[in-house]
C-alpha cells in the first residue's frame, strides 16, 4: 500500500465512505444521503481522492456513477479496518471526528422548555 492510499485512509470521512462501500455498490446519492451534514461536492470530492488511490473503483450506468471498495488494494489493513468498524468505541471515535471536521455553523441546541 503506498503513501496516496495511507493519505486516503487517515481522513475520518474517506474512511467512512469506504466502509458506506465497503460491502455493497453504492451510488454518490447514496453516499450523500448516509453523510447529511456535507455537501454533494464534498463527498464527491473524497470519493475522487479515494479512486484516484486506488481504493475505492468506479463504474457507470446511466447517468449513475457506482462507486465499491477495492479490498484488495489495502492488503492486511483491509482486516485492521473491518475490526475497527464492529467496535462500538470507534464509532463513538469517528462520530466525535466527524463532528469535528464538518464545516459550517454549529447546530443549534433546543432550549428546554421550563417545567418541561
Amino acid at each position: 500500500m503506498g503513501p496516496a492510499a495511507l493519505n486516503a485512509i487517515a481522513s475520518p470521512r474517506r474512511r467512512e465512505i469506504l466502509r458506506l462501500v465497503w460491502n455493497q455498490e453504492q451510488t454518490a446519492g447514496a453516499i450523500h444521503r448516509a453523510m447529511p451534514d456535507v455537501t454533494f461536492g464534498a463527498v464527491s470530492l473524497q470519493l475522487r481522492t479515494l479512486v484516484e488511490a486506488g481504493l475505492v473503483e468506479a463504474r457507470t450506468a446511466q447517468r449513475n456513477r457506482f462507486y465499491r471498495a477495492r479490498r484488495e488494494a489495502l492488503g492486511p489493513v483491509a482486516e485492521i479496518l473491518e475490526r475497527m468498524w464492529d467496535d462500538a468505541l470507534w464509532k463513538l471515535k469517528l462520530a466525535a471526528e466527524l463532528e469535528e471536521t464538518r464545516r459550517g455553523p454549529k447546530p443549534r441546541r433546543r432550549k428546554k422548555k421550563p417545567g418541561l
